[in-house]
């Protein structure tokens, strides 16, 4: 068994919690999904007619402000305290402001519809990205937050998250799923709506539905971590933050692999302007989808196995062998055969869908054992600044990846204009679609190698993290009876 498997814990969370849980970050996840899930640039520059500088620099700029953002949202968590405890406060109130945010960038197109200057258009972008993303953070950061401070038990804490992972990886995955089909049936007249109407309708169901489901967390969970009475300074979470140097080396590898996010630009531009096909994703990536929910199921076994830091280099070898593989055997028929093409992408995604979990699963936990750490170190737990961290290598890495892959546009050949119809259509050079191909497929995973070198020196596993978990359990058992609210109280 894994050094890291401890003695059976006390269960604080039951099932309707789970469910809760996992249905908020479905909600949440819907509208998430058509900003980061590799269509932001598609809108921006196909559908919204922005120049492709304009777009990457808007992107890129915003994406700075992140590194900023993220970590004040999750400093100011930390300090707060109040009878609903220090996360949920916030999970009650930013669902109505998100959801008119999530409306309001998407509805740019129509609401500008009749604008003949590509100045407004570039303003209305970046004030209502601006927007979204702000509320946005409001909202992820303690989400993500609560999955450790939902329960002091680890078994828990990893059912809530797959519960979230898995969940809004069956609902909240929808918005990627119904978009491009609506996309081919615009493209193909099959309906009387344009691009900008497909997007438009799903930043609604996301900003009434999805919204509705995401305020579940803040009114259906409880906070059951005992937290501790002083209230540390903005500089103080800051400063726990550098001395936590588990979690520098996680932000270090995670900042690394931001470009492993080219991938999911590139394949919305290869569907879409290669194999003219963007529904094609939707089977391609079906037989993947489904084994992907089957494979929750396996990470305790893999657990048993491997510790977390093995886990995720492991994930990081595997995804640059099968895409190096599938680059070369397609170089054939990556435009002209879309039987081929389909069963290699299909192997492809099969196998990702694997790694994709324990993606979505380990790294959170570990971030999790990182706030148990520096608690067991200092007295005082960060939730707030440490999975600030979370949510802001999850937007840098689509911020980055969005921005350099729509300023590679221009210089694989590949731009848009606006035809006699006034429809945007695409422009190619003579290797367009090789370029295309190859930021899809092998690019991205060549480049995602640089996030094994900080984990090579991750050490928070094993022996010495089982210590740690043991101590802290003994340690918030004395300080929940110093505490008027209790461990498993609602109020704090």
């Amino acid at each position: 068994m894994s050094a890291e498997s401890s003695e059976k814990e006390i269960r604080y969370v039951g099932v309707k919690e789970n469910l809760a849980y996992g249905f908020a970050n479905a909600g949440q996840v819907f509208g998430y999904n058509l900003v980061a899930g590799g269509y932001l640039s598609l809108f921006f520059t196909k559908v919204f007619g922005i120049p492709e500088q304009a777009v990457a620099v808007m992107i890129f700029v915003l994406g700075i402000w992140d590194t900023v953002n993220d970590p004040l949202m999750g400093s100011l968590i930390d300090k707060t305290r109040t009878r609903f405890g220090k996360l949920r406060p916030y999970l009650m109130i930013v669902p109505i402001p998100l959801s008119i945010a999530t409306i309001m960038l998407f509805a740019g197109p129509e609401i500008l519809a009749d604008a003949k200057s590509t100045t407004i258009k570039i303003i209305y972008m970046y004030i209502s990205y601006f927007i979204w993303e702000f509320f946005y953070t409001i909202g992820d950061v303690p989400f993500w937050g609560l999955s450790t401070a939902i329960s002091p038990s680890t078994a828990d804490r990893t059912r809530a998250i797959s519960s979230a992972r898995f969940i809004s990886g069956l609902l909240g995955g929808l918005s990627t799923t119904l978009l491009p089909v609506m996309m081919d049936f615009t493209n193909n007249g099959v309906w009387n709506l344009t691009l900008s109407h497909d997007f438009l309708i799903l930043a609604v169901i996301a900003g009434t539905v999805g919204m509705g489901l995401f305020s579940l967390a803040g009114y259906k969970t409880k906070e059951r971590v005992v937290q501790t009475i002083k209230e540390p300074s903005v500089l103080d979470g800051f400063k726990v933050m550098f001395k936590n140097k588990p979690l520098m080396l996680i932000i270090i590898g995670n900042v690394l692999g931001t470009l492993t996010g080219l991938a999911g630009v590139f394949q919305t531009y290869y569907y879409s302007e290669v194999l003219n096909l963007s529904s094609a994703v939707l089977w391609i990536n079906l037989p993947g989808t489904i084994f992907g929910f089957l494979t929750y199921l396996l990470i305790p076994k893999l657990k048993e196995k491997l510790d977390n830091r093995q886990i995720v280099m492991l994930n990081v070898i595997c995804r640059f062998v099968v895409s190096t593989l599938v680059f070369f055997a397609g170089l054939g028929f990556y435009r002209t055969n879309i039987v081929v093409i389909s069963i290699l992408l299909m192997v492809q995604n099969f196998i990702f869908s694997f790694f994709n979990t324990i993606n979505s699963v380990i790294p959170t936990e570990m971030i999790g054992d990182t706030v148990d750490y520096m608690e067991w170190k200092t007295g005082e737990r960060n939730e707030g600044v440490s999975f600030s961290v979370l949510t802001f290598v999850g937007k840098l890495t689509g911020s980055v990846s969005t921005s350099i892959g729509t300023a590679l546009l221009p210089v694989i050949g590949l731009s848009f204009t606006t035809n006699s119809e006034g429809l945007q259509v695409a422009v190619k050079g003579e290797n367009t679609d090789l370029y295309i191909w190859a930021l899809f497929t092998i690019v991205p995973y060549v480049l995602g190698l640089l996030t094994l070198i900080p984990y090579a020196f991750y050490n928070l596993t094993g022996k010495r993290l089982a210590v740690i978990r043991k101590e802290m359990a003994e340690r918030r058992s004395a300080l929940a009876s110093e505490v008027s609210s209790g461990g498993g109280s609602d109020e704090q």
